[in-house]
């Protein structure tokens, strides 16, 4: 958890089943959505919300029991704001539309993402560094990828692509180019080497500023 300054804590976690409620209040179509969930003839087949919402919750049960949980939940004093989902290509049949794919056997699908409104401008890059730290502890995984369009905002706007734009700024390089929906990539392990020289470098300044002291941590604004 991360606790600012001015009292508000900020937080990821495990995407479950409990959290779609909540989501759902935040005007994000989570429940009936399946874009990437059935392959567009499976999906063409389900036409009420009703049995859509209960093939939302069967997927994500089979991912949950038979590979764990597939996102990150963004939390600000306890209240869901934002999230996203990912998990192995193989549980993501809607990535076969894309032109781009498929995406690499070594990786991980992020597949969409969303944050509230008056909640966004730093909410995108914690529930990456979520996501990258579940990944990381997990194992055996060496990067995720995911489709984007060429828009900058985690919004309906793009539909269920996520924006190149956001991508690039939390670690995302292009994997294969496109000019609508090219598929980006992160490395994994490039990212747990940046953030341990990261850490290294502050406890060797505080350090060195105080070397009994730890400075309590002023209200940032993550990208």
């Amino acid at each position: 958890m991360e606790t600012y300054a001015r009292g508000v804590a900020r937080t990821t976690v495990p995407f479950t089943l409990d959290h779609l409620d909540a989501l759902d209040a935040l005007g994000v179509p989570c429940r009936s959505c399946l874009f990437w969930e059935l392959d567009p003839v499976r999906r063409g087949r389900v036409t009420d919300a009703e049995t859509r919402a209960e093939v939302k919750e069967s997927w994500m049960s089979e991912v949950l029991r038979e590979w764990g949980s597939c996102g990150r939940v963004a939390l600000i004093d306890g209240e869901a704001v934002g999230y996203l989902t990912y998990a192995p290509p193989s549980y993501i049949p809607g990535a076969g539309l894309f032109s781009t794919g498929p995406p690499s056997p070594d990786a991980v699908l992020l597949s969409t993402a969303f944050v509230a409104e008056q909640h966004r401008g730093g909410i995108g890059r914690l529930l990456v560094q979520g996501m990258a730290r579940d990944l990381v502890a997990r194992g055996g995984i060496r990067a995720v990828e995911a489709f984007a369009y060429g828009g900058s905002r985690l919004a309906p706007d793009g539909g269920c692509l996520l924006p190149a734009e956001f991508l690039a700024r939390v670690g995302f390089k292009t994997h294969r180019p496109h000019p609508r929906t090219p598929r980006m990539r992160m490395e994994l392990r490039s990212l747990v080497t940046w953030r341990d020289e990261v850490e290294a470098a502050l406890e060797r300044l505080v350090g060195a500023v105080n070397p009994r002291t730890r400075p309590t941590p002023a209200h940032r604004d993550l990208n």
